[in-house]
């Protein structure tokens, strides 16, 4: 049996194209979203050669194949078609919003993850060279491995635009046209002069002196790009539905960038920041109550705020307290968070089965130690719903635990295993438990979560 006759025997195996609701893969698997699981052959899918395994997990059905599953999917959705999404709501009813959020930023973010992978164990490496002062941070070998490593996460957004793209199904190029407005150089200078309070800097453009264009840097953003491309898959449609067929190649994409970019830019991009904003004044308040408590919701929020892009907030108070007090305890509590993030991912590597797979999720857990969570929060947890959890309790749990006992920095460092030379004094001792707090927590947590999982 060869590849193709493999595929088409699969998709008979899970109820036949009427009952695939979307479909897309990450770097080792098949990724299904089925509108009525029960019609899953599981055991004939393990026997199809190519096949390395099959499980229901999450609310997705995953088909392993290594190494070509990109090939498999090119397939795969040459054989369903070019279909219209609409069928996706078929299945929405029975998953929870935290379930259609999670599984959206994962169908986003998988092909992405060896980009992401790659630049943040660059980067990841780079900080504990620099931590343990091996190369200087002035140097120009450290600018140039920097640029190296920080252009993903600086344009994620062109990225991201171009994963959501192929997921809502709308035109790969005006998302990235979308996000390329978001990401010009205006919009990034003059959010750049607002923030250092630069002589004749401007909180907003105006376009016609009616409609105003809010300066923000969308540098590294997440969940603004998202919402933007979505919006404009039906504002596309809503165009062309209009649109004589004659003026369709021309004025189509016309309006459709024009309106989908003064969305994202007027409405879509000012909320998602907004939101972020107001995470940062809620942490700051919850200091006012108590240090703890603070501790042990900074610790729950933090895992969520990265995965949403949100984290980027916290930054301002942690400089701010810096510069008004001299030391800050917020940033050890996103030490906790990372470390809690790579303990569940080495539980994954751990409990993994398939090859390749156990290479990404080490690599991704190996980065996250060094600070960079992104590919173990994009590429691995957001596939395992119950390690994010676990993730989240042992962030929690760790941060209270330092925050009690008033753990603090007195200068800015990445939030790495290698910066723990920068705690050496009478917090030490609390800062090196409390990331053994956090490691150890959420590795246990995952094994017994996912392991039973698996095993049920």
């Amino acid at each position: 049996m060869g590849t193709q006759d493999a595929i088409a025997r699969i998709i008979q195996l899970v109820g036949g194209q009427e009952n695939i609701n979307k479909v897309w893969h990450c770097m080792t698997r098949l990724r299904f979203d089925l509108i009525d699981d029960s019609k899953i052959k599981q055991g004939e899918i393990k026997l199809l050669p190519g096949v390395l395994g099959a499980q229901l997990q999450s609310d997705q059905f995953q088909i392993i194949i290594g190494p070509k599953v990109e090939n498999w999917y090119q397939q795969l959705t040459g054989m369903l078609g070019q279909r219209d999404d609409a069928g996706a709501d078929k299945g929405h009813g029975r998953k929870s919003l935290v379930s259609l959020f999670m599984d959206t930023v994962s169908g986003v973010f998988g092909p992405i993850v060896p980009a992401i992978a790659g630049a943040g164990m660059i980067k990841g490496l780079l900080a504990g060279l620099m931590a343990l002062k091996v190369v200087s941070p002035k140097s120009e070998t450290v600018m140039i491995i920097d640029l190296i490593a920080s252009g993903v996460f600086y344009f994620l957004p062109f990225f991201l635009a171009v994963s959501a793209a192929k997921i809502f199904k709308t035109n790969e190029y005006l998302a990235a046209a979308v996000a390329a407005c978001l990401m010009y150089p205006t919009l990034i200078d003059a959010a750049k002069a607002l923030a250092t309070h630069q002589e004749g800097a401007v909180s907003a453009l105006w376009l016609m002196n009616a409609i105003p264009v809010s300066v923000f840097n969308y540098a590294s953003s997440v969940i603004p790009v998202i919402f933007s491309v979505l919006a404009l898959k039906y504002i596309h449609k809503a165009v062309d539905s209009i649109m004589p067929d004659i003026l369709k190649t021309v004025f189509t994409p016309t309006l459709t960038l024009f309106i989908g970019a003064l969305a994202a830019l007027v409405i879509i991009g000012p909320i998602g920041i907004w939101l972020g904003k107001a995470l940062a004044f809620f942490i700051e308040g919850l200091f006012g109550v108590s240090a703890s408590f603070a501790g042990l919701v900074v610790g729950a929020i933090r895992p969520v705020a990265i995965l949403t892009g949100m984290h980027h907030a916290m930054t301002p108070i942690a400089l701010q307290n810096f510069s008004d007090r001299g030391y800050d305890m917020l940033m050890p509590m996103m030490f906790m968070a990372n470390m809690a993030i790579a303990g569940a991912t080495f539980a994954i590597w751990r409990l993994s089965k398939d090859r390749q797979e156990k290479t990404v999720t080490l690599s991704a857990a190996v980065s996250a130690l060094l600070g960079i969570t992104e590919p173990a929060l994009f590429g691995v947890l957001t596939r395992y719903k119950k390690a994010f959890i676990a993730a989240t309790v042992a962030s929690s749990l760790a941060s209270a635990f330092i925050a009690f006992f008033g753990v603090r920095l007195y200068g800015y460092i990445l939030s790495s295993i290698f910066s723990l030379p920068a705690y050496i004094g009478p917090y030490f001792v609390f800062a090196l438990s409390g990331v053994a707090i956090a490691l150890v927590l959420s590795f246990v947590l995952t094994t017994i979560l996912v392991g039973r999982e698996q095993q049920g």
